[in-house]
């Protein structure tokens, strides 16, 4: 079943059914101000973090409510309904939605009773503020008298936990104020005499506002309970129901913002008007307030400057395909997904509260690999954020505060980390993904003089990029476990498997060998010959150990517990194949041409199913050792046999790596949100955006899919769909096209920037191969290769690319 579809040409999702399966949504703003909001207006807002600079009330786990919400009133019938479908809730029969999801805003347009409305939300460029901007059209041939009411529920605390949990303290520290066109909400109001810097227990006051631009202000309120009501709802509030606000304010109530203005249209008129909502003092309010005078003109231009900015960033890397779903999502969707995972990490959804204050170590580092090829030097910030939080042993924060102070943070080796952050050691993997991803940006933009960049550890010392690096191969050196492969410390990247300490992942191992032969390739062009040696015995006796210890038969195992039992063994009654071993060994460079067919064989197999190949099989339950804690979970349900997202772009990039172009996109289609537009029942999350896990083959909602946006999944899969499927594979001195496509595809065009050039890339397949290549032309000129060498691209015009396949 379908809800919607996508607009490509105007970078939308149009959702036609307001009945979505779940709350299908989308982000708005920057790292400074970020909003999300549903399809039927519901959502929050912060300022920087989600944890401590809430600004919406939202409650998790419910029917998403409260939100965004604008309410129309008829005073003659004294009929009313609200500019997104829910929360009043008109029958469907009577009242039609459209939600328009665009790339920074949201356009959500309803009819009823012959009133037509448009209620366009964003955040303007470069502001830390948001707007509602709503256009009310007369359809109809009488007079219509109507109140137009907005409705934003504040927290009475800026961490979302405080204003949720504890009320002892958060119910008596708001008062609203009513301040000529908007309502004004001080938090800890009582501070106010406190000088600039002052705080008492870290605490001084905050103000929010809400206001009314374009339009005089009938009514007003700032207490939640006279809004509602005791007995009442957010579909059937007191002051839309009365017409009239009562103009109360709160003192140790819950505080909203709530604002009427009463219009009269005659047919065919339209008024516009906008709603401005933000974390702003009283000053700075009147500013913002006095700027939207004139709405219609001023959001216009608004929204296009958002437009043009995203429409820059895409514009870098486009394809034309035989498939409609790869290039809605590699063109717009996928990216955009990519960038909201880059700026926000895990820290805010309708699943992740916004309680984790700060980076994850592993899922920052990775995330930077998703947009690369879109916006480097963006990529180049994060990676130079990310790298100052490396402690000067190697090993990386696992946690990385918004207050990251580089060079002066505590360490898991400090007692006052640990109570901080509540990460109580160092990963095994963490510092490893700095690896491929400042590869990935050292290639794709060919700026080698990053690597010696000086930039400072964690905690103390500085060094360059290169130094990092080298950190990191000493701290996995430092750390191994009793076979000789890094320890498991206190996870790998599966946070649901507890080696032990002193336990041995062959995953981590795998990256382990991966990340010395990047290192090597920085050695060389350094000439660093100490180094290199160094770097080859040690991949060598690492290249022994995983060989003689973790080959199985036809398959790579899992890893070691401290005890020395084998975790992943093809005899074991659970458990006994994993799928992350079999990619890795392939992406790496490890695995032998035949060890590399029977593992991605076995995959197939034993795990691939029509949503994706499972994490692991058979699904723990009476045969789970004591590390085991995917067994906590159902069988079938996230690291228990789940179909875990992150891991299918690896699996992508694996098959594509072998040549193998009809799996490579098979996988692709099967965990592609765009693919199950037409499933959307089974599996329930938004069709243009990735989900963490979808439930496995064990579960009984086999194909239904969870935690949506903020996954891992977003980078991957789009590093195996660029580097794998299309073949886009830079190095230091230019860039390898050797794609991996389905047989069947005639071919394939790419429009790329790279490094300061447009590259205008064909692909032609008349042979219907899934990969190799016969020649290739670069602006005329015929070679019988499928590298193109730096030095051959021109600075002005398009450079035109043509690759034959095989």
């Amino acid at each position: 079943m379908q809800f919607g579809y996508f607009d490509n040409e105007n970078r939308e999702y149009v959702i036609t059914n307001p009945k979505t399966p779940a709350p299908w949504a989308n982000y708005l703003g920057s790292p400074e101000y970020g909003a999300l909001i549903s399809n039927n207006a519901g959502g929050y807002s912060f300022a920087k973090s989600g944890a401590n600079g809430r600004i919406l009330r939202y409650v998790f786990n419910n029917f998403d409510q409260p939100g965004r919400y604008i309410y129309i009133r008829d005073n003659d019938s004294k009929d009313y309904w609200s500019a997104s479908w829910q929360p009043v809730g008109k029958s469907l029969d009577t009242y039609k939605s459209e939600c328009h999801h665009g790339i920074s805003y949201t356009k959500i347009m309803a009819d009823y009773s012959d009133i037509h409305t448009e209620a366009l939300y964003y955040v303007p460029l470069n502001k830390t503020y948001e707007v509602w901007n709503l256009k009310v059209t007369n359809n109809g041939s009488e007079k219509r008298n109507l109140t137009l009411t907005g409705y934003a529920e504040f927290t009475n605390n800026s961490n979302y936990e405080q204003d949720q949990v504890n009320l002892q303290y958060s119910l008596f520290i708001s008062r609203t104020s009513f301040v000529e066109n908007r309502i004004r909400q001080t938090v800890h109001g009582n501070l106010d005499v406190l000088g600039a810097g002052e705080t008492v227990d870290d605490k001084r006051p905050t103000d929010r506002i809400f206001g009314l631009a374009g339009a005089d202000v009938s009514s007003y309120c700032g207490d939640k309970e006279v809004f509602i009501g005791r007995c009442n709802g957010y579909g059937n509030p007191d002051g839309v129901v009365n017409g009239d606000l009562g103009n109360a304010l709160s003192y140790n109530e819950n505080s909203c913002g709530a604002l009427s203005t009463v219009v009269e249209l005659m047919p065919g008129e339209t008024k516009n008007i906008a709603f401005i909502l933000g974390l702003k003092e009283n000053d700075e309010a009147e500013a913002i307030m006095n700027s939207y005078t004139d709405p219609a003109d001023v959001c216009e231009k608004e929204l296009a400057e958002l437009k043009t900015y995203w429409g820059e960033k895409f514009s870098h890397f486009q394809v034309q395909t035989p498939s409609k779903e790869f290039d809605s999502m590699i063109n717009t969707w996928h990216a955009y997904n990519c960038f909201m995972t880059f700026i926000w990490s895990r820290a805010a959804s309708f699943i992740y509260c916004g309680l984790r204050n700060g980076y994850g170590y592993r899922d920052t580092v990775q995330d930077i690999q998703g947009i690369i090829h879109l916006a480097p030097e963006m990529a180049a910030d994060k990676i130079r954020f990310m790298l100052s939080a490396q402690v000067a042993n190697g090993g990386g924060l696992p946690l990385v505060k918004f207050t990251h102070n580089a060079g002066h943070e505590d360490t898991p080796d400090d007692a006052s980390y640990v109570k901080e952050t509540g990460h109580p050691a160092y990963r095994a993997d963490d510092a490893l993904w700095l690896f491929p991803t400042i590869y990935k940006y050292v290639t794709e933009t060919g700026n080698l003089a990053f690597m010696d960049e000086v930039i400072p550890y964690a905690n103390k010392d500085e060094g360059t990029v290169y130094d990092h690096l080298k950190r990191a191969i000493d701290f996995s050196m430092k750390h191994l476990g009793r076979h000789g492969m890094p320890a498991g410390l206190y996870a790998d990247w599966n946070d649901c498997l507890r080696l032990g300490k002193d336990g041995e992942s062959s995953f981590v191992a795998l990256q382990f060998y991966y990340a010395m032969t990047i290192l090597r390739k920085f050695a060389e062009y350094k000439n660093d010959s100490e180094y290199i040696s160094y770097l080859d015995k040690s991949q060598k006796d690492l290249w022994n150990v995983i060989q003689n210890l973790c080959w199985n038969e036809d398959r790579f195992i899992r890893g070691f517990t401290e005890k020395g039992e084998v975790i992943g063994k093809r005899t074991d009654p659970e458990a006994n194949m994993w799928l992350n071993p079999q990619s890795w060994a392939v992406i790496s460079g490890f695995a032998s041409k035949a060890q590399a067919e029977a593992a991605m064989e076995n995959v197939y197999t034993q795990l691939n199913t029509a949503f994706g190949a499972v994490l692991m099989d058979p699904p723990y339950h009476a045969h789970a050792f004591d590390g085991a804690l995917a067994v906590i979970y159902n069988q079938g349900v996230k690291e228990n046999a789940g179909i875990f997202s992150q891991s299918q772009g690896w699996l992508i990039l694996a098959e594509a790596l072998l040549g193998h172009g009809n799996r490579a996109f098979e996988y692709y289609m099967e965990n592609s949100p765009a693919a199950q537009n037409d499933k959307a029942e089974v599996r329930k999350l938004e069709p243009y955006c990735y989900g963490q896990f979808t439930e496995g083959k064990a579960s009984p909602h086999f194909g239904r899919s969870h935690v949506h946006w903020l996954t891992g999944t977003a980078s991957t899969v789009m590093v195996g769909s660029v580097e794998g499927i299309l073949g886009m594979r830079p190095d230091f001195y230019g860039l390898r096209i050797a794609p991996s496509i389905p047989a069947e595809w005639d071919g394939f065009t790419v429009e790329k920037d790279f490094r300061g050039k447009h590259l205008h890339i064909e692909v032609k397949n008349p042979g219907h191969a899934e990969s190799g290549f016969k020649c290739m032309e670069i602006n005329g000129q015929t070679i019988f290769n499928n590298y193109v060498k730096d030095e051959w691209l021109m600075s002005n015009g398009d450079n035109i690319i043509t690759l034959y396949m095989s």
